[in-house]
């Protein structure tokens, strides 16, 4: 671990940045230019006390989850994210894996997308980012950890992850998944975290086994789709994705028409937020 590069390039970086680069306001008159260090914390999920502390070159070394994490909130291209993780002594992400990194790209958009709901995903169906009405409506998926990160994994192992679609699209939704993860499978080889989610869903789970014999491939995003709400019921919307080039990452973006029942209803579920109300009798 280089104490001294570290530093000095998690201060560099934290300059550079502007609040309106990541999603911040740009708020009162700021006597230093860049990020404050308690945003670059609050960002990263950690104390200030912590961050300050690799600054100064007296922190502890930094985990590899932490140090994905900086990357993310410093918003560093995958050169700089590979270089941050050597000079902390830990080894850069394998290229070939769908890792934690989020394309900055696909971040600066999403930073600025507050009204509607949008996410990354990886190719295999792990949400990196959620904004504020994405939770909202599907809920955080910050707390799942290995295969279960899989949205794909989830959808053949937990029937609750089906609820937010109607019963007559679920099978439409069965196979799509099945097709995005052969995309990925094709991408990543059988000795990859792709090739580790087929073999075990082939154990767990006889739909996706007879789905994965029918070899249909295909990276669907873009849709029109219902999902269903607690409080607000069936929301109708439509559904963009923007993909890196490299296809390992999507920004997907959910909208409704103006004027509209479904965009009425993202209206209210920007107000509800995460609030859940108790069903009277």
């Amino acid at each position: 671990m280089d104490r001294a590069a570290l530093a000095s390039f998690l201060r560099t970086r934290r300059e550079a940045l502007r609040p309106e680069d990541v999603g911040l306001p740009p708020g009162a008159r700021r006597r230093t230019s860049g990020l404050r260090r308690e945003e670059v914390a609050s960002l990263a999920a950690m104390s200030t006390d912590y961050y300050t502390r690799l600054e100064q070159e007296r922190g502890p070394q930094p985990s590899e989850q932490m140090l994905a994490a900086l990357a993310r909130a410093l918003r560093l291209t995958n050169h700089e994210r590979d270089y941050l993780f050597r000079v902390a002594g830990r080894n850069a992400p394998s290229p070939v894996s769908t890792g934690a990194h989020v394309a900055p790209a696909l971040l600066r958009v999403l930073d600025r997308l507050d009204d509607t709901p949008a996410l990354i995903l990886s190719n295999l169906g792990e949400v990196l980012v959620q904004n504020r009405m994405a939770k909202a409506l599907y809920g955080d998926s910050s707390g799942y950890t290995g295969l279960a990160r899989s949205e794909i994994y989830r959808w053949f192992t937990d029937p609750a992850q089906r609820l937010i679609y109607p019963e007559h699209d679920r099978e439409r939704q069965s196979r799509a998944n099945v097709a995005n993860l052969r995309f990925a499978y094709g991408q990543m080889g059988p000795r990859s975290r792709a090739g580790e989610l087929v073999a075990v869903l082939e154990k767990a789970s006889p739909e996706f086994a007879q789905l994965w014999e029918r070899q249909e491939v295909a990276q669907r995003f873009a849709d029109h789709k219902t999902l269903l709400h607690p409080e607000l019921g069936p929301i109708e919307v439509d559904c963009q994705a923007l993909f890196t080039e490299d296809q390992s990452q999507a920004l997907l973006v959910l909208t409704a028409p103006p004027g509209s029942e479904g965009n009425e209803k993202l209206q209210l579920l920007s107000v509800l937020g995460h609030e859940r109300f108790p069903v009277s009798n």
